[in-house]
């Protein structure tokens, strides 16, 4: 009865995303049509043979496999039919705000121009804004994997749309490759009006969590579950309200964590860091923004009241007017008032 009770609360409760990647809410189902539209086979039998793949020990084999999968993504209408399900998805789930990752380096690197790969999503975008209601941020991910000259040329490609582009970020493969190798790209995009985020502590050390806050200047830190491990980077993760963006079910796919029971979120917040939960890659890490809610409420029995201040964190994290935050807490707040 008890969790019954909070699944209703979980799925009524009006919620931000602050880490999603869009390439990773490509579901099986999408992914084969766009293949068949676009005359590519995929090295799969089904849509069962290819969820029968998601089985990841690390971040690498989860990357090898996310890098395949949007290799069908060729045209902006197969960019805009991506984000679209993504927003309809979210909506269905009372996500009221998204900010959402993009690896332009993925495509350019496939011979996909960087404008068709933005102006799908950007389509999407402003028709979620306008027919779902749902409003939503695009953030520039440079993949750590390559080197810092690819990441600064792909940042002169975004700077003719600073008006589309809040922000820019870091991810990919952590280990081997400190926020630190991209400080002057980081630079370069603070200097020109990007605000900057980056993922440091999922598999990496607490020290590239201190790299992204010292070197990086970011404004929020993507995963960060590592930071526990230092004392007094938890202290300055708490003293400065950094927001950390959560992605519990990615945790356990990929073996971040043993099981939820062990995820570090209650520890978190016990410890005061103020933390945001989000999907990551929902297609491949089994949920949305909903069962990441529940799966953390089940195994680390978090109350209603826990759960409505990290949703509540959400809409403070986002970038975000203080007018939009407050238009967005008040239906939070309205929606507590007469749950």
């Amino acid at each position: 009865m008890y969790m019954n009770a909070i699944d209703d609360f979980v799925t009524k409760l009006p919620k931000a995303e602050l880490h999603v990647h869009i390439e990773g809410t490509l579901e099986p189902e999408l992914m084969f049509a766009i293949a068949e539209r676009n005359g590519i086979a995929l090295p799969y039998a089904s849509v069962e043979a290819l969820r029968a793949a998601y089985s990841f020990r690390r971040l690498q084999d989860f990357l090898d496999i996310y890098y395949r999968g949007m290799g069908v993504l060729l045209h902006e209408q197969d960019f805009y039919d991506l984000t679209w399900a993504y927003l309809e998805k979210a909506r269905s789930q009372n996500v009221l705000h998204a900010e959402i990752f993009f690896d332009p380096q993925g495509h350019t690197v496939r011979g996909v121009a960087f404008e068709t790969a933005l102006d799908g999503i950007w389509r999407a975008l402003r028709d979620g804004a306008d027919r779902l209601g749902i409003s939503a941020k695009l953030i520039l991910c440079f993949l750590r994997h390559l080197d810092a000259d690819d990441a600064m040329r792909t940042l002169d490609q975004a700077l003719a749309y600073k008006d589309r582009i809040v922000a820019v970020g870091l991810d990919s493969s952590e280990l081997g490759h400190p926020p630190e190798k991209f400080k002057a790209v980081f630079d370069r995009a603070r200097a020109e009006g990007f605000l900057t985020v980056a993922h440091a502590g999922e598999e990496g050390p607490p020290a590239y969590v201190w790299q992204a806050l010292d070197e990086l200047g970011v404004a929020r830190i993507d995963h960060g579950n590592r930071a526990l491990e230092d004392d007094a980077l938890v202290r300055r993760l708490a003293a400065d309200k950094t927001p950390l963006t959560v992605c519990p079910l990615s945790n356990l796919r990929l073996c971040v964590v043993d099981d939820m029971a062990a995820h570090p979120l209650a520890e978190m917040i016990e410890r005061g860091l103020f933390v945001t939960v989000n999907s990551d890659d929902p297609s491949y890490f089994g949920g949305y923004m909903n069962e990441n809610y529940r799966a953390v409420a089940d195994a680390l029995d978090l109350s209603r009241d826990t759960l409505a201040e990290v949703a509540r964190n959400g809409f403070e994290a986002a970038f975000l007017t203080d007018a939009e935050k407050a238009a967005l807490t008040a239906k939070l707040d309205a929606y507590l008032a007469s749950a």
